[in-house]
């Protein structure tokens, strides 16, 4: 097993560190812009693909569900086999996912399509895996910081053009320049990124890869669909009551396998086991903004409470948040660095729930909006910056990968119940408008609530972490730490 990286040959030059950060970046906004495509479209996708709104809402769920799946998978398959080839391999899927959709003028291709755009999810956390093999120790928190943060940007950055875009063109022009984008992106890594020696070998774990897919496609069902379903169908409780059978089987699977898809016992130890406990909690929080301001900004003005404006209005006021993750990158790698990783994430928690808590309030006009929106943006790109530094404190490096696409699944968990809860919500506190049933201010403004003490959780599990050592800033500094002369 090669777990170090080999010392590069006479004359090789090493990688241009800032042309790999700014590519993996790139990638990740990519996947991120994937997201938000579908967003316009939602109300107008029945009457495009001739199909009811149950059905087409599946052009969301498979891209999730796709993605729960791929991400833990591309990380163990990065581990093993390159994260540059996988990262490539994803790539490929999400240009060739948008072709697919491109194409399509019925729901199947358009699932299908949407399923295999899902199914590269794996970008982000093998970008920051890619970056802690090849990049100097100093230049790393910034850099991960900055992938960490390009979710948000792109989800951000991409809704007001998505959304321009379906307002003056064929809508399947979106997929096609999301194609584009895509091949775009697979010539800069294929040119610019090189590839890790840092890999695990083994044999990948068919069994507890489709044990893990199976858990999940299960759980998220119930949560994604429980909605139209009804929670307490029979076939909502089975899905749940599956998962839970499911992914207890596959626990006690993978504890006994030499070679698992997910090493539980590095999972276990309390720094990783901690920072997935508060991604979830986290990752539920931050997806409230995404899912209220659309809705409040879109509903008329004579309710009292909405803006009465369009789906461009919605990005340009999303907008903020994106670029505030984005200037933000570079502070919490600061911050990690002078104070560690623990207190850059409870920094960001407290102003993701502060940021709500003056939302509850201030949501009368447009601006204030907007001040919400990029004061929720500077405590994500605060707190996802710090949690890969956090994984990777506590992993080896031949499981950086796998053990950084499971902290991005369990935050993808939290904001799937995330939309489940606000979905509820919303749907039981409603008031009548002109003999139609929209939510409330009230619904708007607990969500808000809910979504501000779950930022305080986060914080909360953040307090209970190891906090890290000091590392000594010269050899010197090493040599007295240690009780030598220097």
């Amino acid at each position: 097993m090669n777990t170090v990286p080999d010392t590069p040959l006479a004359g090789e030059r090493p990688p241009k560190t800032n042309a790999v950060v700014a590519v993996l970046a790139f990638a990740g906004i990519t996947v991120a812009l994937m997201q938000t495509l579908i967003i316009p479209l939602l109300p107008e996708l029945p009457g495009l693909l001739g199909a009811s709104p149950a059905d087409t809402s599946w052009a969301v769920t498979a891209t999730l569900l796709a993605a729960a799946v791929a991400t833990p998978v591309m990380g163990r398959l990065g581990d093993m086999y390159g994260k540059r080839r996988m990262l490539l391999v994803s790539l490929g899927l999400l240009a060739a996912g948008s072709v697919v959709v491109a194409m399509s003028d019925t729901l199947t291709p358009m699932i299908v399509g949407r399923a295999m755009q899902g199914l590269s999810a794996g970008v982000i956390p093998l970008g920051i895996s890619i970056m802690r093999d090849e990049l100097p120790k100093e230049r790393l928190p910034g850099a991960m910081a900055l992938m960490s943060a390009s979710l948000g940007v792109g989800g951000a950055l991409g809704l007001p053009a998505a959304a321009f875009l379906a307002d003056n063109v064929d809508w399947h022009v979106l997929f096609w320049a999301a194609a584009g984008i895509g091949v775009v992106c697979i010539g800069l890594v294929a040119s610019i990124v090189p590839e890790s020696k840092v890999r695990s070998g083994g044999r990948f774990d068919l069994v507890g890869a489709a044990g893990l897919s199976a858990g999940l496609v299960a759980l998220l069902l119930a949560v994604s669909k429980g909605a139209g379903w009804g929670w307490t169908d029979p076939l909502t409780l089975g899905m749940f009551a599956a998962a839970v059978v499911i992914l207890l089987a596959w626990g006690r699977f993978e504890l006994k396998t030499r070679e698992p898809l997910v090493d539980l016992r590095t999972t276990a130890r309390r720094q990783v086991l901690l920072t997935d406990l508060a991604g979830i909690v986290f990752g539920f929080a931050t997806l409230a903004i995404s899912l209220l301001l659309p809705q409040l900004i879109q509903l008329p003005e004579a309710t009292g409470y909405g803006m009465g404006q369009s789906m461009v209005a919605v990005g340009l006021v999303m907008a903020p948040s994106g670029i505030a993750m984005m200037l933000f990158a570079p502070v919490s790698a600061r911050i990690t660095k002078a104070k560690g990783p623990k207190t850059t994430l409870m920094t960001g928690a407290v102003v993701v729930a502060a940021a709500y808590a003056l939302g509850t309030v201030f949501m009368a006009e447009i601006w204030q909006l907007v001040v919400v929106s990029a004061l929720i943006g500077v405590g994500i790109g605060l707190a996802y910056g710090a949690m890969p530094a956090l994984i990777m404190d506590a992993t080896p490096p031949s499981e950086t990968a796998s053990a950084n696409s499971l902290n991005t699944l369990m935050r993808s968990i939290g904001t799937s119940f995330a939309s489940a809860v606000s979905g509820v919500v919303l749907a039981n506190m409603t008031t009548d408008f002109h003999g139609t049933a929209v939510p409330s201010e009230a619904g708007f403004q607990l969500i808000m609530a809910i979504s501000a003490g779950a930022a305080i959780g986060a914080m909360l599990i953040a307090a209970f972490l190891p906090r890290r050592r000091r590392e000594p800033e010269s050899a010197a500094e090493a040599l007295q730490t240690a009780g030598a002369p220097a």
